[in-house]
Order: structure tokens, then sequence, then C-alpha cells
């Protein structure tokens, strides 16, 4: 779909294009295939992802989260190993599409993004640590320890030019977004930064090297059928990623644009992505997301449509063939110092701190993400996220469950005669279960209700029980054949029809229906406990009820 203002696209465009350029170089170094390979990845999924996601404002390429996953990978496998993971990621991508699984992400809390995306900020930050040191990359694939061994190379050895081209590249790109958010301080940052290193020949300052003049022939001869399954576990961590940031960063695109009707599509973004990882691999280049911060400055320069994406990979395209000696000589340590501004620019402080304050569990699930994500590796730090939040979660939900004797008194209008509430008091405990009955606090509930003593009938009111599963089901029917076992009747009223089902897969509602103990409405359950009684030849003294 293209938009109403096509010279807005346009620019805005070529606005995406000058920040994407040095964050396109500096992510395919990171990723250990170099910058022709960032470039590739711009210009190829880029332009595929624009035409066939879901998202009309979304901008896809190479991004600091997917470099975080690549770099293990290509340490183990080399180059062809990664193209392979990102190809047969793409291919999952597109399975993921077909079976409707971008709907998922409104599942993911936001303590467990929070402290991914914290975790990412601090690994790209750390990843830049070699090249705005000076130093060769030291052997490793741990963010941790590669930094170490880069700052004990540099500690040996400083080189103070890289250094001050790192970080004056980065000030400038702080600096310029608090002054002037809408001017592309980094691709001005990047070329002052190699002006300086060509005129006064800073020959410390190592450049990126020859790139080609233009994107390689489409080839499949990096694959190796061979190596496909130690492979396929990358892959899925690849395409959980690239499902997990491009639907974030459209997401993101949603709630800044304030044109009607501008609502991605996930499971088409999906599609889109699954085609732009097939593809960018067959020239070379690496896995691609959704980037949040390129879509941040394409919304942010008034896009409307799929054009405005598409004009960036083209650009980034003509730059690829016409600048590629230009380009070449840009020093590495600025594309460092570009990296360790974005990083720096990741992290939303008062987001974290809104986070943190709102209650521990959620704090807890922030920090354990970022760690994780900083110690072992994205997925793992998503998988751990989600299962903190999910058992916190499911204890707050269990908490909820409350089990509340039933105080039967004569004077409430609708309630039940003296003589009635005389025999409930001597006879007869009946309990409200509020709330959720599952595994999470079910067992819970048997402990309370096989507690109950000096009693002949329990009567449980289920009225306002949620929701049960299997494992409610099961306490349920342990509960009624303990109380058996100790002469006491279990009655039931108000019993949901869906809950049926699972009370009946386990055996539970025969038990209740044994001699008609099921009823529909609690005063139908008092008096089929009063006629219990009375057929039983119960009625009489008996001592009070010990309620827990």
């Amino acid at each position: 779909m293209m938009g109403r203002a096509p010279k807005q696209d346009l620019l805005a465009g070529l606005t995406v294009a000058i920040v994407a350029l040095p964050l396109a170089l500096g992510f395919g170094v990171s990723s250990g295939l170099g910058a022709e390979a960032g470039l590739a990845t711009a210009v190829v999924a880029g332009a595929i992802a624009a035409l066939f996601g879901g998202s009309n404002l979304q901008v896809s390429g190479p991004t600091g989260a997917m470099t975080v996953v690549l770099v293990p990978i290509a340490a183990q496998h080399g180059s062809g190993g990664v193209l392979t993971v990102g190809l047969i990621a793409g291919v999952i991508l597109l399975g993921l599409a077909v079976v409707r699984a971008g709907r998922y992400m409104a599942y993911i809390p936001a303590s467990v993004v929070e402290g991914f995306t914290l975790g990412i900020a601090l690994v790209i930050g750390l990843q830049q640590v070699p090249n705005a040191l000076g130093v060769g990359k030291p052997e490793g694939d741990r963010v941790l320890t590669v930094t170490w061994r880069a700052a004990e190379a540099f500690v040996a050895s400083p080189n103070w030019t890289a250094v001050a081209l790192a970080l004056s590249v980065a000030a400038v790109m702080l600096a310029g977004a608090r002054w002037r958010p809408t001017v592309p301080f980094s691709i001005i940052a990047v070329i002052a930064a190699t002006i300086v290193a060509q005129v006064f020949s800073l020959d410390a300052a190592a450049p990126i090297g020859d790139l080609p003049s233009g994107l390689p022939a489409p080839s499949l001869g990096f694959v190796d059928l061979s190596a496909f399954g130690s492979l396929l576990a990358p892959a899925v961590a690849v395409a959980a990623l690239a499902a997990l940031e491009s639907l974030l960063s459209a997401q993101v695109a949603d709630g800044m644009t304030m044109t009607v009707g501008q609502k991605h599509d996930p499971d088409k973004e999906l599609f889109g992505q699954g085609l732009a990882n097939i593809a960018a691999p067959l020239f070379g280049g690496v896995p691609a997301t959704g980037a949040i911060a390129r879509t941040a400055v394409n919304v942010r320069t008034g896009a409307s449509s799929r054009l405005a994406a598409l004009t960036h990979a083209v650009i980034l395209g003509v730059i690829v063939f016409a600048a590629a000696p230009l380009v070449s000589r840009i020093p590495l340590a600025a594309l460092a110092g570009v990296l360790i501004a974005t990083a720096i620019r990741m992290v939303e402080v008062g987001s974290l701190l809104a986070m943190a304050k709102a209650t521990r569990s959620d704090a807890l699930v922030l920090v354990l993400t970022a760690v994780a994500t900083v110690a072992l590796d994205l997925v793992y730090a998503v998988i751990i996220g989600l299962a903190v939040a999910g058992a916190l979660a499911l204890r707050a939900v269990a908490r909820q469950t409350r089990m509340d004797q039933v105080d039967f008194r004569p004077d409430v209008p609708g309630d039940h005669s003296e003589e009635e509430h005389a025999l409930l008091a001597e006879h007869i405990v009946a309990y409200r279960i509020d709330g959720p009955l599952f595994f999470a606090g079910a067992h819970r509930f048997l402990l309370e209700l096989s507690e109950v003593a000096d009693v002949r009938v329990v009567i449980l009111r289920m009225s306002r029980v949620t929701t049960i599963d299997a494992t409610g089901a099961l306490v349920l029917k342990d509960a009624v054949v303990k109380l058996a076992r100790r002469g006491i009747v279990v009655m039931a009223s108000g019993i949901r029809l869906g809950q049926h089902q699972v009370l009946d897969s386990v055996g539970a509602l025969d038990l209740l229906r044994h001699e008609g103990r099921e009823y529909a409405t609690t005063p139908e359950a008092i008096a089929g406990a009063r006629k219990y009684l009375e057929h039983a030849g119960l009625l009489g003294p008996h001592p009070t009820a010990k309620i827990p």
C-alpha cells in the first residue's frame, strides 16, 4: 500500500537510509561476516520485508539483538553456518505465519521485554569494546570473556586514537539527539571521524577495508546438508528472535503513528520476515529482523506507507554500487562509537524504573532476563524470563482462590429460618469457593477441606469458581473420598455447565451425583442436607462444628 504523500515517504526513506548506513556496517562487522554482509542484509531483506511484511511503517535489516545471537554461531560454524541458519530460520518464520503464531506476541510480559532490551543493550555495548579500544578481536564466543581479554590487550598496548574516535562519535550522537532529534548525527559523526582519520593519516584507526562494488550473485553454495542437524537449534533461536523483535517493533510503530488504520498484521509480518530471511543469505546477508530504532525514525519523519522503507533499501543499494570505495575508509572505531551510542539510547531509564517499582515480581523478572541475556544468550533469557514470569503469575492467581465458611444468618432476607440456622450450626458446614481451582492452588484447597471436623454434611458452593483444570477436579474428587471415609457427606451447588466436562472426566461428578448430591442452588442443597440427616436419623444433639 502506497501512501497519499509520496514525497514525504521518499524523504523519510532517505533519512532512514542515512541513519541505517553506519548501523548496517557496524552490525555486519560485529556479526563476524563483515560490513558487506550488513549492507547486503539492509538492501535485500529491507526491500523484501517492506513489500511483503504486515506493517506499512516497519524498517527491517541487521540489528544488534540478532548480532548477539550470530556471534557464537559464526565462531563455531563460520560464515557458511550463519547463512544456512538464516535460510532455515526464514523457513521456520514462514511456518509460524502459516499457523498464525503472530497473535501470541501479546502474551509476552512487559517485564520480559524490558529486561530483554536492557540485556541486549549491554551486550551490544560490550561487543564494541575491541574496536573501540583499537585491538584485534580476542578469541571466544562469550561477550564478557571477549571484553575482558580486549581490555587486557589494550592495557598491554594502548591505542588512544581509536578510543578518542569512538568516544567522540558516541558523544556527538548522544548530545545531538538531545539537541536536534531529527538530525542524523550518526552519519555526520562518522563522516567527520573518517575525514579526520584520512587528513591526519591516523594509522592507528583501522578502516573497514575493501568492500565489493555491488551485491554478489545469488547463490546456495554455502549450504552444507551434513551440517543441518547441528544448525537446527541455532536456527530456531534466530527465528524466535526475529519473530519477537519484528512483532515488537511493529507494535511500537503502531503506537507511535497518529494515522487511523495503521495497524500491523502480525502473521503477515512473520511471512514477510520469513521471505526476507530466505533471500538475504543468498546474497551473503545475515539474518534480519524489524529494527526498532530505524522504524522509529521512519515514523517520526512522516512515513505513511511501505514506500519509505522500500526507498531506504534502494538508497542503500545505490550506496553499495556507487560509494563502496569511500565507505571502506570508515574507521572501525567510529562504527563502534555509533553502536555504543545506539546501545545507550536503547535503555529507557524511565521505563525501567517504572517496571522496577510496579511489583517485586516484575522487578525480579526484569533483572533475571537482563542478566541471562548477558551471561547466557537471548533465547535462554526469554525462556527464563517467561518461565519465571509465568510461575509468579500462577502463584498470584492461585492466591486469589478462597474457601470461606458461609455464615447463614436468619436475619438476612432470603436466608434461612432460625430452625434451619440451628440445624446448620450443629450438623452442616457450607463453604463458598471463589476464584480458579487449578493446579497452582488446588492442593491448598484439599488441605483446608480435609481438616473439616465434627460435621455430618459439607456443602460446596461452586457458583463463583472461575475455572477448573484436571488437577483441581482430581483434588476435589480426593476431598470427597477422604471426607466420605470419615462419614461426612459432600454436596455441591452451582457447578457451571462449562465445568461439568472436566469434573466428569476424572469421575468427580459421579461421586457428587451419588444419591443426587449435586444441586443447582444452595437452598436446594440445604434442603437436600436436611432430608439426608432426617432419613439417616442424625437430627439431634451434635457438637458445634469446628471450622478451620
